[in-house]
């Protein structure tokens, strides 16, 4: 049976825009101190990627996406120590999205919910890129589903946040790196302040 963690749904639902930021932040803090079959914390994998996403100079949305992109693993106690994940597909994008569909729009929720579809695709259109993939990533592509047929590819590249979605991809698996130093969380506060619905 899939546990998901509500308690911070529950927190935030009635609270103020900046209280609903502190108390994610420091539910990422807590939760993100874990290792995801990964050579660095759950937390420093989401800060790397949205300090690639802010190199990039993107919006406030999709840099709030990359920073948020893998809340599914904290919900669901995805981490190195809790073996059931590497075989099965619980499907973190979906449950992240969902989970923030209420305090956030499409335009942060939708790559979200596509960026392991984005793997997929990338994997598909670009050979190269499953070997660049960490040794992690690599086998969850194949636990997530693998290549995508000719159809899956096309419906892939019709989606709204397709490209948003392959973009945050490519900065997902870049930040893997031991050592990397990058801003904490308190850089972010006010970018994702701004992102509240």
């Amino acid at each position: 049976m899939i546990r998901i963690d509500l308690s911070l749904a529950t927190k935030i639902e009635k609270a103020v825009p900046s209280e609903k930021v502190k108390m994610l932040f420091a539910y990422m803090e807590e939760k993100g101190q874990s290792f995801y079959d990964e050579s660095i914390t759950q937390l420093q994998h989401a800060l790397q990627c949205a300090h690639q996403a802010t190199l990039c100079a993107v919006d406030a949305s999709l840099v709030t996406s990359a920073l948020l992109h893998d809340l599914g693993h904290f919900l669901l106690d995805e981490r190195s120590d809790n073996h059931r994940f590497l075989s099965q597909d619980l499907n973190h994008e979906e449950i992240g999205s969902t989970y923030l569909q209420p305090f956030f729009p499409p335009s942060i929720t939708e790559p979200i919910r596509l960026h392991v579809p984005a793997k997929r695709y990338l994997c598909t259109v670009d050979l190269a890129y499953y070997d660049s993939l960490s040794d992690a990533s690599q086998r969850s592509f194949h636990v997530q589903g693998g290549a995508m047929s000719s159809k899956e590819k096309v419906d892939f590249e019709k989606l709204d946040y397709f490209e948003a979605a392959t973009q945050l991809r490519i900065w997902d698996d870049c930040a893997k790196v031991q050592g990397a130093q990058v801003p904490d969380l308190e850089a972010y506060r006010d970018t994702v302040l701004q992102c509240l619905r």
